[in-house]
């Protein structure tokens, strides 16, 4: 079982979202490489406060996971965990805190990047990144304060630069409301 005495050794595997179904399952958000071993049968998560969640079963749906934990067994129960953070011992060399989820880039970390287009002109900010059934979308909020779902795509955002905070879109005609 991991130790929350020393949360230093610990490394976020994984942030629990909406529940899924009737029966407590709920979505996660993986920031793990190891997702396999992670969420096995068994495997043992602590949230910050150094609360246990045994996994009893997981499975892959697309590109998020839905997990179902030993003691949550309704959806009120699951609802009760979104936002949840979870977390494990660090037990491998090339795992750490900074541990990719999309090349590099953790999703948290979009939010509040500069959206622009190639040419440099502001399309806005990104204010939150929601997951959808086909793929993540971000939230972009415009200049004049109009919101427009992006989606997160190579196509349409072909370039993330976390150095300058800086996320370049190519959006086709009609997806921003301003642009």
């Amino acid at each position: 079982m991991p130790r929350t005495d020393n949360l230093e050794n610990l490394v976020r595997v994984c942030v629990i979202g909406r529940a899924q179904g009737l029966h407590g399952e709920v979505n996660v958000l993986s920031y793990t490489d190891s997702p396999d071993e992670r969420f096995a049968r068994g495997s043992e998560l602590v949230d910050g406060g150094g609360r246990t969640y045994r996994v009893r079963s997981a499975r892959q749906f697309k590109r998020r996971w839905i997990l179902k934990f030993s003691g949550v067994s309704d959806r009120n129960a699951a609802e009760a965990l979104n936002g949840t953070t979870l977390y494990a011992e660090q037990t491998y060399e090339n795992e750490s805190e900074e541990d990719d989820v999309d090349e590099g880039i953790y999703y948290e970390d979009l939010i509040g990047m500069r959206a622009q287009l190639a040419d440099g002109t502001n399309l806005g900010e990104v204010t939150d990144v929601q997951e959808a059934p086909a793929q993540l979308l971000l939230v972009v909020r415009e200049p004049q304060g109009h919101e427009s779902l992006v989606p997160y795509v190579e196509a349409i955002v072909p370039d993330v630069d976390l150095d300058n905070r800086i996320l370049t879109l190519d959006p086709p005609a009609g997806l921003l409301q301003e642009h």
